[in-house]
């Protein structure tokens, strides 16, 4: 017995699969199913109902016993023969035969004179029916395959019952019918008649679309674009309306999905899109298909040729001689099968079956090399439902939805919206804005070093509407959102002043670059190739700093992008931070009015100035780490330059310093992380330096030259090998920042507490020095000295005469500053309210 369960799964079963089943399948389904039947009916008649019946043929006279008359050998009449001449003796002849005689005789006869084929035509049917049976669905049995296409209906089920299917349809026809409204508006807005042409077609169209829901037939919501370009058809011919100023109103906002549905179509994306990768692979699905179907044809084919030949034998009159005469007295019987009759019509209309079923895969494969299932397209979906990046798809996958078409193409048109990567992002894009609302946008923002409103986005798929409704909003940092894309709606940010674009190569609406164009200042883009730049930053007129990092290597670029500044009028500052081997051609195009120029390479050696000659307002400089190993040449011809940075390179002699005395405004030099081995007395005619920074070289003394420089008020020599300082140290009286710690300094000389009493700052830490000079005490503005690192055993009680110097600024060790008398460490503990904290 079956349970109940066990039925209704095989019902489920069978309605879930007749999605890839189109007509004649399910026709030869029938067919099958009406030969299954006459096989069975043929059967129980031929076992229910007597078999043969059979009478004498002959009989002897008893002096001939022995020679029996020949009876007939064909079949020409139901009548048994006439009798012989002779007559019988009187009296009758007896037989001796009796009722389980003619059964006997029945029996035999059946097996010795009726055909094989009338014994056994009833099973014959009935084992090719079930052959066909099987044939028709082996490719819904077949492990390999029934896996793909359990897989494919679950996935298709999922994609047209989903809520997003009715929603990115609609929302595509929406987008198309605004777009077309605005064009009118546009082309009409001269023209009052015409004006109140887009009017009715918006005011039309506006209710088309609120009535047009999620529960609204595909057909309907797909021919939407149809509809909206029909309707600008007949807001065009409108006639005249006095109505000046008509209002335009946009198609009706979509209701948003729920979390659960926005997730389950996220999830379905992914399942679409790993099917789609498993079943292009290969085309099992297809052979096993157009094998079962010449199956079926070849058998058709054998079923016919051999039936219509055996179908004549299939007669009432059979001749028996089953040698049985001794107990018979007779040696021939003539027999008739009393269901030969019903079988010949069974086997006729069999055969009709059997035709109808063969033209029917005959069909069948001239559907299937008509043209190639293995290639699918959804032209025809691209035109009807605007997803113009529906992908055509190939081999097993393409088979399976030319399968379906034929059922419904309702269920193709339906699957395609989850193949499109353009309604993909508007799902994640509507999730997006579902997820990150304007509180919680809110809730990020924070002030910057600057002071300025900063949002900082990582790792989104893409930009939330809701951000553009933050028009105090002044820096604005995207992160990783490879499908950032800014909308017109930017315009509303107009404190928008700085955008950061790490690795997301932003695309920009017409009317958003146009507010981009006029009011961005600020451009920060990171890239790892050269194709992420966005190029419209080449057409910010407006953009006075732009930020660049990324491989800029013309070996792996041909053409470097740079070449492309010339529309940056109001350019000022430019960082590279690349591998360039040179400076930029394009880099002449805007160095006449480029002030700040910073060239940070990663490893890669800086070769080519020559170009730095043409920025002749340059006023700060940066080479950084582009294994320099002298100072350029080119820099000596930028008069107005003010800072000088030559970081990170592989300087070891700096005799060229002689020919900075001609760049009069030069303020600030900083040469640090080098291998300068020592400082030429030249540098003594660089006589405006104000900044001098030699930090993390090998310089194992300082020339005296180097303290004429009168104006300078920063001097940084840390991280050198210096044993000792000169007195002259002390004529440097406008110094405020001085640190020459991690040296091997033995001592300091009492001329830097006595003159230099400007001093701020100062490190001398991880020294060797065994002492402070009392005249420490002399240092009345200094906030920050770091002694820390020496061998030092006690402290200068003139310390207490330090009276801007409190113990957060003191770094020192806590053994040494316990050797202070307690009345001085209290001064240094207490807090200093007359100045901010």
């Amino acid at each position: 017995m079956f349970a109940l369960s066990e039925l209704s799964s095989l019902s489920e079963t069978q309605t879930t699969f007749k999605i890839l089943k189109p007509w004649w399948d399910v026709f030869m389904e029938y067919l099958v199913f009406v030969m299954l039947m006459v096989s069975i009916f043929a059967g129980t008649l031929m076992i229910s109902k007597d078999q043969v019946v059979c009478l004498p043929q002959d009989y002897d006279t008893p002096t001939n016993a022995s020679t029996p008359t020949p009876g007939p050998q064909t079949k020409t009449s139901v009548a048994p023969k006439a009798a012989p001449t002779q007559a019988p003796a009187q009296g009758g002849r007896p037989t001796n035969l009796d009722y389980q005689q003619y059964i006997y005789i029945s029996h035999v006869c059946y097996q010795k004179a009726i055909p094989w084929y009338s014994r056994y035509s009833a099973y014959v049917i009935l084992i090719h029916s079930i052959l066909l049976m099987v044939s028709s669905n082996f490719w819904f049995k077949y492990p390999k395959t029934s896996s793909k296409i359990e897989h494919f209906i679950s996935i298709l089920g999922k994609c047209f019952e989903s809520p997003w299917t009715s929603k990115a349809l609609s929302e595509t026809a929406c987008e198309e019918s605004e777009t077309c409204a605005a064009m009118e508006r546009l082309m009409f807005s001269s023209t009052p008649s015409k004006s109140r042409g887009a009017n009715v077609f918006e005011q039309g169209y506006g209710r088309l679309s609120k009535d047009l829901g999620a529960g609204t037939p595909l057909w309907a919501r797909a021919s939407m674009p149809q509809l909206a370009r029909m309707s600008c058809a007949a807001a065009a011919a409108a006639p005249p309306s006095p109505v000046d100023n008509p209002v335009t109103s946009g198609p009706p906002s979509m209701t948003i999905l729920d979390k659960k549905d926005g997730e389950q179509a996220k999830a379905l994306f992914e399942k679409v899109r790993k099917f789609r990768m498993h079943t292009e692979d290969g085309d099992l699905v297809y052979k096993i298909y157009v094998g079962q179907t010449l199956f079926k044809v070849l058998k058709f084919l054998l079923i016919l040729g051999y039936m219509s030949t055996f179908v004549k034998s299939i007669t009432f009159e059979h001749v028996c001689r089953p040698h049985i005469r001794n107990l018979t007295g007779y040696s021939e019987f003539f027999c008739t099968h009393n269901m030969a009759f019903m079988l010949r019509k069974l086997l006729i209309t069999y055969m009709a079956l059997v035709c109808l079923y063969g033209l029917t895969g005959i069909y069948t494969l001239f559907w299937i090399f008509r043209r190639s299932l293995k290639e699918y397209s959804f032209e025809k979906l691209r035109e009807e439902s605007g997803f113009s990046d529906v992908p055509d798809v190939k081999n097993d996958f393409a088979f399976l939805l030319h399968m379906v078409d034929q059922y419904d193409q309702l269920y193709s048109k339906r699957f395609a919206v989850f193949l499109s990567e353009v309604s993909e992002n508007k799902l994640l894009e509507e999730n997006l804005n579902h997820e990150w609302s304007f509180d919680k946008l809110r809730q990020h923002v924070c002030r910057n070093v600057q002071g300025k409103l900063e949002l900082q986005l990582f790792m989104l798929s893409g930009i939330p509407k809701a951000i553009f409704e933050m028009t105090d909003l002044e820096v604005l940092k995207l992160e990783l959102i490879p499908e950032a894309k800014l909308p017109a709606k930017i315009s509303q940010m107009s404190s928008l002043r700085e955008i950061y674009l790490y690795h997301c190569p932003a695309k920009v609406e017409p009317i958003a670059f146009s507010f981009l164009r006029d009011h961005l200042k600020v451009l920060h883009v990171k890239f790892t190739d050269i194709d992420e730049i966005p190029s419209w930053i080449y057409s910010l007129r407006g953009l006075e700093q732009l930020y660049l990092s990324g491989n800029l290597n013309s070996e792996n670029n041909k053409v470097i992008a740079l070449d492309s500044l010339r529309e940056l009028k109001h350019l000022k500052v430019l960082h590279l931070k690349s591998n360039i081997t040179k400076v930029p051609s394009g880099l002449v195009e805007v160095a006449s009015h480029l002030t700040g120029l910073s060239i940070q390479n990663d490893g890669a050696k800086l070769l080519v100035l020559s170009n730095l000659k043409k920025a002749g307002n340059l006023t700060e400089l940066e080479l950084l780490h582009c294994q320099l190993e002298r100072i350029p040449h080119a820099i000596f011809s930028l008069s107005n330059l003010q800072k000088l940075d030559l970081k990170g390179n592989a300087i070891c002699t700096i005799e060229e310093i002689v020919s900075l005395q001609h760049l009069r405004r030069l303020t600030c030099l900083k040469l640090w992380h080098n291998s300068i081995i020592s400082v030429p007395l030249a540098i003594a005619l660089v006589r405006n330096l104000e900044y001098l920074t030699l930090s993390h070289n090998c310089l194992t003394s300082v020339p005296v030259a180097l303290f004429t420089l009168k104006k300078l008020r920063h001097l940084d020599l840390g991280s050198n090998l210096i044993v000792g300082l000169p007195k002259e140290v002390g004529e440097l009286d406008m110094l405020n920042y001085f640190s020459i710690s991690n040296n091997k300094l033995e001592a300091v000389p009492p001329e830097l507490f006595q003159h230099c009493s400007k001093l701020k700052t100062l490190s001398l830490a991880d020294n060797c020095l065994t002492a402070i000079p009392p005249d420490v005490g002399l240092l009345l503005q200094i906030t920050y000295l770091d002694l820390q690192g020496n061998s030092l055993e006690s402290l200068p009680v003139e310390l207490a005469g330090c009276i801007m110097l409190k113990k957060a600024g003191f770094l020192v060790e806590d053994e040494l500053f316990n050797t202070l008398p307690s009345d001085v460490r209290e001064n240094f503990l207490e807090t200093d309210y007359s100045s901010p904290v």
